[in-house]
C-alpha cells in the first residue's frame, strides 16, 4: 500500500473515532487469580482496562463469570468471559463510535439480557466499558477524569480530590488472621492536599508496623496491603492504630480519624439472625451488635462505618443509623453489600433511610454508565460517595480518575503497601499536580 494512502486511512480512523477492534485476554489479579483485561483499538490508538475481583461479595452484585473448570486455576479461569468479548461483544461493537459510552453500555446490557449480567459476565462487560471510556479520552486528547465528567455532564464545582479511607489492618476475608471485622481504616483530615494526606497515611502505616512488632505481633500483610495480626480482642486494633498515629506525630480526632468496614454479612447467620464475633466470644442480635459498635464510637474518634449489618438486615441498619446519628451526626454510615452500586438497591435504602453514604465499585454493577447513574442518584439525595477498589486488584488506576471525575468525597484503595494499591494513590498525586499546573 502506498504510504500516503496508509496515512490517509489512519487519519480517517482517528477522525471517525470508531472502534476498529477489541479483544480480551486472561491475566492475573493481585491474589494470583485470573481476571479479564480488555483492549480497545480506535485506528492506531489502543486503550486497555483490567477488571478487579472481590473476595467479600454481596449477593446482589452482578455476576463475575468464571469457567468452573477444576483443571485450570481451581475453576476460577475466565476464558468464557474472554471468549464473550472476543466474539459476541466484538461483533456487536466494531464500528461503534467509541465516544458513545452510554449506547455502548446499553448495547452490551441488551446483548446479555439478564438481570445480573450472567450470560456474558459482568467482568467481560465492565472490561469493555472501561476500556472504551479510556479510549474515548485518548482520542479526545483529554485526561480520563476530565472526559468522564464532560461526557456524563456531571455538575460538580472545581476538582476536589478524595480523602483516602486507608485499610491499615486487614481482617475477615481479607486476611488469614483471627479478626472477624474486615477492615480497620485511618482517615486523614488535616492537610488540604492529597499528597500530604497520603504522606500521613504512609507515615502512620510504617509506625503501625513498628508498634505491632514491638508487641510481638505478626507484620505480614493481607489482601489489601494492611497488616494482618492475630490480636487478643477486636478493639485492640483501634488502640494499636491510635498509638501509631501518635508516634507518627498526628493528633487522633483532629488530624486523623478512624473508620471500619465490618463486612458483617460474612459473620451473620441468616437462620438465627445472629452475628458471631469469635475473637470476642460474642453471639449478638442486631440490637446487641449496635450496642457493641456504640462502645467503639464512644471510645475512639470514628468518622466512618461501612456495612455494620448484613445486606438484608434492613431493620438493623435503620435502628443503628437512628441511634448513632443522634450521638455523632458527622458519622458516615456507608452501604456496600447493602447497595452494590445498584440504583434499585440504593432507591430502597433511601426509602428506608438506612444509610447516608455509599461505596461505589464499578464491577458490582458492570458498566461505567450504570456506575455513574448510581453516583448521581446518591449525590441528589445528599449521600457521601466513596469510590472503591476490590481485594483482588490490578495495577489499573481507573477508579482514581473516576473518583476525581465524580467529585467523590472519599476513595478506598487499601494500605500504602503493594503496588496495585499504591498505583491508585500515585495516580491521584499525578492528577493533583496536573490540576495545580492548570490553575
Amino acid at each position: 500500500m502506498d504510504p500516503w494512502i496508509s496515512v490517509i486511512h489512519q487519519c480517517f480512523n482517528f477522525m471517525s473515532k470508531k472502534i476498529t477492534d477489541l479483544y480480551a485476554r486472561e491475566i492475573l489479579d493481585s491474589r494470583g487469580n485470573p481476571t479479564v483485561e480488555v483492549v480497545v483499538e480506535v485506528g492506531e490508538q489502543k486503550a486497555s482496562a483490567k477488571v478487579p475481583s472481590g473476595a467479600s461479595t454481596g449477593r446482589y452484585e452482578a455476576l463475575e463469570l468464571r469457567d468452573g473448570d477444576a483443571s485450570r486455576y481451581g475453576g476460577k479461569g475466565v476464558l468464557r468471559a474472554v471468549e464473550n468479548v472476543n466474539n459476541v461483544i466484538k461483533q456487536a461493537l466494531t464500528g461503534f463510535e467509541v465516544e458513545k459510552l452510554a449506547q455502548i453500555d446499553q448495547r452490551m446490557i441488551t446483548l446479555d439480557g439478564t438481570e445480573n449480567k450472567s450470560r456474558l459476565g459482568a467482568n467481560a462487560i465492565l472490561g469493555v466499558s472501561l476500556a472504551c471510556a479510556r479510549a474515548a479520552s485518548q482520542v479526545n486528547n483529554q485526561p480520563l477524569y476530565k472526559f468522564i465528567r464532560d461526557y456524563y455532564k456531571l455538575k460538580i464545582k472545581d476538582w476536589p480530590l478524595p480523602v483516602p479511607l486507608s485499610n491499615v489492618i486487614n481482617g475477615g476475608l481479607h486476611a488469614d488472621s483471627n479478626l472477624d471485622i474486615q477492615e480497620f481504616w485511618v482517615i486523614p483530615q488535616g492537610p488540604d492536599s492529597f499528597k500530604e494526606k497520603i504522606r500521613a497515611v504512609s507515615e502512620i502505616f510504617h509506625q503501625l508496623g513498628k508498634v505491632l512488632e514491638g508487641k510481638g505481633y505478626d507484620t505480614d500483610i493481607g489482601s489489601e496491603g494492611g497488616y494482618a495480626p492475630d490480636l487478643q480482642y477486636t478493639s485492640e486494633a483501634w488502640e494499636i492504630i491510635l498509638e501509631a498515629v501518635k508516634k507518627a506525630g498526628y493528633e487522633p480526632g483532629q488530624d486523623i480519624f478512624l473508620g471500619v468496614d465490618a463486612g458483617s454479612s460474612t459473620f451473620y447467620n441468616s437462620a438465627s439472625k445472629k452475628y458471631t464475633i469469635n475473637l470476642d466470644k460474642k453471639i449478638l442480635s442486631a440490637e446487641e451488635l449496635s450496642v457493641y459498635y456504640q462502645e467503639w464510637l464512644a471510645k475512639f474518634p470514628f468518622l466512618a462505618f461501612e456495612d455494620p449489618f448484613a445486606e438484608d438486615d434492613w431493620e438493623g441498619w435503620v435502628n443503628f443509623k437512628n441511634q448513632v446519628l443522634s450521638i455523632n451526626d458527622r458519622l458516615l454510615i456507608i452501604g456496600d453489600d447493602l447497595f452494590t452500586t445498584n440504583v434499585k438497591r440504593l432507591e430502597l435504602g433511601i426509602e428506608k433511610n438506612a444509610a447516608n453514604s455509599i461505596l461505589i465499585k464499578p464491577n458490582q454493577i458492570g458498566t461505567l454508565t450504570e456506575t455513574i447513574n448510581c453516583i448521581e442518584l446518591a449525590r441528589a439525595r445528599q449521600y457521601k460517595i466513596a469510590v472503591s477498589h476490590r481485594s483482588g486488584e490490578t495495577e489499573d488506576t481507573f477508579i482514581a480518575d473516576l473518583a476525581v471525575a465524580a467529585g467523590a468525597e472519599y476513595i478506598k484503595a487499601g494500605a500504602p503497601s503493594r503496588s496495585e494499591r499504591v498505583a491508585k494513590y500515585n495516580r491521584l498525586m499525578e492528577i493533583e499536580e496536573e490540576l495545580r499546573t492548570k490553575d
